[in-house]
């Protein structure tokens, strides 16, 4: 059948000819409408397929970003003691069978041993001598001589132990003058308690590095024969929080003289008596420059939301470059603040991508961020005159292609998906995330402020909430002061037991010398 002749012969009315108007319209416009609802269906599974695998991820996968291959064994630890187990059983067994009813045991052969870490030598050294139990020779009677020591060493530990200090004031007395003399009173952080500073100490350690909730001190204790009730505990928590408030304060004071600082928060969860459960309250975070001269410090804010003017009341009039995530910071920079953007937050959205469904975009991304990153571990221990012509040299022309590839790439991605997302949060704000190559003291990622907050995590999920707005703060000021020690490689026990024997009778004049860092003279 020849369609061209049947259709020239074809002559539609009117009435027919705008009915199939309409309808090839219709029909037309619902292709159109299918397409997008197709278009916005994948843009959901796309996202929904992302959010799943970064969940999965989350919860049984490798949390490294590093595009490596292979899955790790989640059990090690009891592999590796299960191994132990099997090799200590069967040596058991080897050695049974080739002993005899009445031999005696065979000689065990030496294991062989990679090479230990040697044991810390701060550590005191407790020597146990043994003697053999004759000094004569078995062979011939005579004396034996001293030729040399065979020296052993095994790590030992004594569990914490409870002792009472028992301070005794004698009294003396002159009869011609009928006056009595007696040495004064020891001042304590807490007038009349029963607790030393180092047991004040070891409550907070516990509670605030250990992340150890109060009743689980109060159980350590009780296994002692030591009753703390946990009410004694939380006093003791919130009168040293009031005591070292003076020390907060000027730990942040010291924190604001750098020109450059970290900054990031993490929701925490504050008890709402009125309501009967819990709201969200916010632990804000500020660190000093890792990259620069400054002691490390770590300051916490606690404060009852994530409005960036808690940021603005902390900083106050501090002026100088601000390394953040997101969030709400942006009143800081319409004014002398500078806005430095973490690389690895992007690099993350195209890891988590690439995660998620193999996308070769977002491991291209990934690989080029890569690059930038391999260049700053070259500069690692290098000077900021040397680490700032390193990033001259080489950073600032990858980030000028990785830039350009972006904006090239971005136009071939179909708007409203994971990908587009992750490439916008990128290129919108770029000049902040290149910022850091223009010298070598700002840092190019916010890393540093999360590791800090890494143990906070820990700890809300063995303390579950705040008892109170104040009793944050408290718990705020602890931290930063524990946390600072610990940068600084002091070991905090030791530093707060001292502190606390010092600060009811230390003059205010001095109070750098408290602090767990070491200022520049």
């Amino acid at each position: 059948m020849d369609f061209t002749t049947e259709l020239a012969a074809f002559d539609p009315s009117p009435e027919l000819l705008a009915w199939m108007e309409k309808r090839v319209g219709g029909l037309v416009e619902e292709a159109r409408t299918r397409a997008t609802e197709i278009h916005w269906r994948d843009v959901k599974i796309d996202k929904l397929t992302l959010e799943l695998a970064y969940l999965r991820r989350m919860k049984f996968g490798v949390k490294s970003e590093a595009l490596i291959t292979g899955n790790r064994d989640l059990f090690d630890e009891t592999l590796a003691a299960d191994l132990a187990a099997c090799e200590a059983r069967l040596a058991e067994e080897r050695e049974a069978a080739e002993m005899g009813p009445h031999q005696p045991p065979p000689e065990k052969p030496k294991r062989e041993r990679a090479g230990r870490q040697p044991l810390p030598v701060h550590l005191p050294r407790v020597e146990h001598r043994h003697e053999p139990e004759v000094c004569t020779c078995g062979q011939c009677g005579q004396a034996l001589v001293l030729i040399g020591e065979g020296v052993t060493e095994k790590l030992n530990i004594v569990p914490a132990e409870f002792f009472v200090d028992r301070h005794i004031y004698p009294k003396y007395a002159c009869r011609p003058c009928a006056t009595v003399t007696a040495a004064p009173a020891a001042p304590s952080v807490i007038d009349g308690g029963l607790a030393a500073p180092a047991l004040l100490a070891w409550v907070m350690v516990g509670k605030y590095i250990d992340h150890l909730p109060l009743y689980r001190l109060e159980q350590q204790a009780a296994r002692s024969g030591v009753s703390l009730a946990r009410s004694t505990l939380a006093d003791w928590v919130g009168r040293i929080g009031v005591a070292l408030e003076p020390l907060g304060d000027r730990l942040a004071e010291l924190l604001r003289q750098g020109t450059m600082l970290h900054a990031d928060e993490t929701p925490v969860q504050q008890l709402d008596p009125g309501k009967g459960k819990t709201k969200r309250a916010f632990l804000w975070a500020y660190r000093s420059n890792v990259l620069g001269n400054d002691p490390p410090i770590i300051v916490f804010d606690y404060q009852p939301s994530r409005a960036g003017v808690h940021a603005v009341n902390f900083l106050g009039a501090w002026t100088g470059a601000l390394m953040v995530d997101d969030g709400g910071y942006k009143v800081l920079f319409r004014g002398q603040v500078i806005e430095l953007a973490c690389l690895a937050h992007a690099r993350r959205k195209l890891f988590e991508l690439h995660q998620a469904n193999g996308s070769p975009i977002a491991a291209e991304a990934v690989c080029r961020s890569g690059e930038l990153y391999a260049i700053e571990a070259q500069a690692k221990g290098k000077t900021v005159e040397e680490r700032a012509l390193l990033r001259k040299t080489y950073s600032q022309p990858r980030l000028a292609a990785l830039q350009l590839w972006l904006l090239h790439t971005r136009k071939s991605v179909a708007d409203g998906g994971g990908l587009a997302k992750a490439m916008d949060y990128s290129l919108n704000r770029w000049a902040a995330f290149a910022r850091y190559a223009e010298n070598g003291f700002y840092p190019i990622d916010n890393n540093p402020v999360e590791n800090a907050i890494r143990p906070i995590c820990v700890g809300k999920k063995n303390c579950l909430f705040a008892g109170s707005e104040a009793a944050g703060k408290r718990a705020a000021v602890i931290q930063s002061l524990l946390q600072t020690a610990c940068l600084n490689g002091i070991e905090p026990m030791a530093w707060l037991t001292d502190t606390l024997e010092k600060l009811p009778s230390w003059p205010n004049r001095r109070i750098d010398e408290l602090l767990p860092i070491t200022l520049p003279a």
